[in-house]
């Protein structure tokens, strides 16, 4: 097994107790290694190590868990860096939901202005870790989590020679969601899905063996009269049956707009708001189990229980290790997806070893979906190229070209009161 240095950034967040606990519970794969918690909260990430030296001891492992605020210091000989914070906190989140709705433009973390600001934050940081890795640990490898994903991983791939790889599980839980809407059995679902994070359809769906759509039909029509049907599954459903695709469920923001905007402007709360009435109740979960001789984190109480950030660990094994694994990658295309540029962030299949991970070629987008995910895919290089060496003029041109905004009035008038929200997140260039 390979004994790596893992820089973890990120490492005090809500999700790192689970994010560490998913590492422990890979423990035989990474015996010999020390995980290395950064971030800025000291309190929090003595909890986390408090916890995770537990962990590790009544499970017998040979691993080493070491924390810093010196982010430069914590990546001296890093072997890679799995990265997951969030520039301004959740209160920059608040801000990125509900600024746009004074506009009429949905409010989302991912998607829309709030998404591009995220990134345009979380670009800036992240140009300031591969500035600390090019003097302190050059061969590093980055696994990012930290959204917009795809954003994050445009600029890089573009502007820095260490690598990255982009991770989510949309692709597996994606079909689950039209499984639960469909009354089905997910566990019988055979998908591929490629496109952009976030941005993904199916062009394998299989279910026991048989083509899911015609049962997708059926529960459609079933589900035509039936009031007590959901919104949010019915809506899902819907798509599913009219483009013949299962979608990534973001998808909604777009083919039902007006819907949800109206439901963004309705909720009393946004959903920044609801994750941190629920902050305290977490960390108060985290001390207990600290606290405790055999921590055992309880999903129902912590964000992502044991599971967080798995992808990520899978794809350090799969290279370290050179296990050889097809795993929902975010990689440069080079001709995966016929659809789109080459040199163009996608999500697909990789094929994960020790050379890192490659595209596979799983067939175009079906037709009609190609357009909403051409006109993202364009400003997604747009938007990455404005945060990484941008100004104010080519994040206003990026905005306009989202599909939920078009508008060029519009456009500027959100630029400037998000970059207004969140000037001390951004360089100066991008305010003027």
């Amino acid at each position: 097994m390979a004994r790596l240095k893992i820089g973890y950034i990120g490492g005090g967040s809500t999700r790192a107790p689970g994010t560490v606990a998913s590492f422990i519970h890979q423990g035989e794969n990474f015996n010999g290694s020390e995980i290395v918690l950064i971030d800025f909260d000291t309190d929090r990430l003595s909890v986390i190590k408090t916890m995770a030296d537990k962990m590790i001891r009544n499970r017998g492992l040979d691993m080493t868990i070491t924390t810093t605020t010196d982010r430069r210091a914590g990546l001296v000989d890093v072997d890679c860096v799995l990265t997951s914070y969030r520039p301004g906190g959740f209160e920059a989140r608040h801000l990125d939901e509900s600024i746009p709705l004074k506009f009429g433009v949905i409010g989302q973390e991912t998607q829309g202005p709030g998404g591009m600001f995220m990134a345009l934050r979380s670009i800036h940081v992240m140009q300031g870790i591969l500035a600390d890795l090019e003097q302190v640990a050059p061969r590093a490898r980055v696994f990012n989590y930290t959204n917009p994903i795809n954003l994050v991983s445009e600029a890089v791939t573009h502007h820095s020679d260490i690598p990255i790889i982009s991770f989510c599980e949309g692709p597996y839980y994606y079909p689950n969601i039209i499984a639960d809407a469909a009354g089905l059995d997910g566990s019988k679902f055979d998908t591929v899905m490629i496109g952009l994070n976030h941005g993904c359809w199916s062009v394998r769906h299989v279910y026991d063996g048989q083509d899911a759509m015609p049962l997708l039909k059926a529960a459609y029509e079933r589900q035509l009269h039936d009031p007590t049907i959901g919104r949010y599954h019915f809506r899902m459903l819907k798509l599913a049956v009219m483009m013949e695709s299962i979608p990534s469920d973001y998808f909604q923001y777009f083919y039902y707009r007006d819907e949800l905007l109206q439901e963004h402007l309705e909720k009393p709360t946004t959903r920044a708001q609801d994750i941190m009435a629920q902050i305290p109740g977490y960390w108060a979960h985290y001390r207990e189990q600290a606290a405790a001789d055999n921590p055992v984190l309880d999903p129902a109480r912590s964000r992502g229980g044991i599971n967080e950030l798995e992808l990520a660990i899978d794809a350090m094994d799969a290279i370290y290790n050179d296990r050889g694994e097809i795993l929902p990658v975010n990689v440069p295309n080079n001709g995966a997806i016929p659809d789109l540029p080459d040199d163009r962030v996608v999500e697909v299949r990789g094929f994960v070893d020790k050379h890192g991970a490659v595209a596979l070629h799983d067939g175009a987008l079906p037709a009609q979906t190609r357009g909403l995910v051409e006109a993202l895919s364009e400003y997604q290089y747009l938007a990455a190229e404005a945060a990484w060496h941008g100004r104010r003029i080519d994040g206003i041109r990026a905005l306009a070209a989202h599909p939920l905004v078009v508008s060029l009035d519009k456009a500027e008038a959100l630029y400037d009161a998000l970059a207004a929200a969140h000037r001390d997140y951004l360089p100066e260039r991008l305010l003027t």
